[in-house]
C-alpha cells in the first residue's frame, strides 16, 4: 500500500484490525509502517493503550527493529547488508560510495544476512534482492525506476 499522511483515527483502525493476534505488537507496527510509511510519533501512545504496554516499551520496539522507521523514507530504500559475509566481500567500501554517488536521493539502511552470503555484497533495493554488487552495478539497478 502507498504511504499516507497520519491520521489518527486510522491508525486507530489499523491497531484493531491487528490486535487480535497473538503477540501484536510487531505486527501492529508493521502494519502502521505499511499505512504511513513509518511509525509516527502520536501511534506509540495509541499502540501502548491499545496493547496496554507503557510508551516506552512501544518506543523500545521501534528504535530496536531496524526494519522501522520514525521519519518517512526517501524516494529509494537501499538495504545493503551489512552481515560477516558482506563486510568480507567488501559492503563497507561499497556503502561508502553509493553514499559519495547518490548522497540525499537514496536512503541506505542497515541490514543483517539476506541470505545471499556466497554472493555478497548484497542488498533488497526498493524490496528486491541484488547480490555480488558493484558500484557500477549499484548505479545501473538506481537507475531502473521501480
Amino acid at each position: 500500500m502507498d504511504s499516507q499522511s497520519w491520521s489518527e483515527d486510522r491508525a486507530r483502525e489499523v491497531i484493531s484490525e491487528q490486535a487480535g493476534l497473538e503477540g501484536p505488537a510487531l505486527p501492529i507496527l508493521h502494519a502502521i509502517q505499511a499505512e504511513f510509511g513509518f511509525v509516527p510519533e502520536g501511534a506509540v501512545p495509541l499502540v501502548a493503550d491499545a496493547l496496554n504496554l507503557s510508551r516506552a516499551e512501544v518506543h523500545g520496539i521501534v528504535t530496536f527493529y531496524h526494519d522501522f522507521r520514525t521519519e518517512p523514507a526517501r524516494a529509494r530504500v537501499v538495504k545493503l547488508c551489512r552481515a560477516e559475509a558482506c563486510q568480507a566481500r567488501g559492503v563497507e567500501a561499497l556503502a561508502a560510495e553509493a553514499e559519495a554517488r547518490h548522497g540525499t536521493s537514496v536512503q541506505i539502511e542497515a541490514t543483517f544476512c539476506l541470505g545471499l552470503c556466497a554472493c555478497g555484497p548484497a542488498a533488497l533495493v526498493d524490496g528486491v534482492p541484488y547480490a555480488r554488487l558493484t558500484p557500477e552495478r549499484f548505479d545501473a539497478i538506481l537507475e531502473r525506476r521501480p
